[in-house]
């Protein structure tokens, strides 16, 4: 069964930083598109980042240029480096594959505040 624990969130004021890390187990996802989602009271849940078996990356234009996503295939891990947080960057994040077909975690939360 495929599990995804998300984890590293936390309160920061705005322009700090933090990494979060999503590890999956249950399968090889080496091969798999992997996202980073987030989801604000009141919204919806987002793509904010995308990479692919290849560590092709493609980023939300809400966070291009601050965010980084990463992946280490030996631990099955994906990573999510955001940096320069703004205040309506506070919201739960998750991880799942780009089809957002795996059961979901749930989720770090990311709070950005002064």
């Amino acid at each position: 069964q495929v599990q995804l624990v998300e984890s590293g969130g936390g309160l920061v004021q705005p322009g700090e930083s933090l990494r979060l890390s999503c590890a999956a187990s249950g399968s090889d996802f080496s091969g798999e598109v992997m996202g980073w989602y987030r989801q604000a009271p009141g919204n919806q849940r987002e793509l904010v980042a995308y990479i692919t078996s290849r560590s092709s990356t493609t980023y939300a234009s809400s966070v291009k240029g601050r965010f980084t996503i990463s992946r280490d295939n030996t631990k099955n891990t994906v990573y999510l480096q955001m940096n320069s947080l703004k205040p309506e960057d506070t919201a739960v994040y998750y991880c799942n594959r780009l089809s957002a077909s795996y059961p979901w975690g749930q989720g770090t939360q990311v709070t950005v505040s002064s």
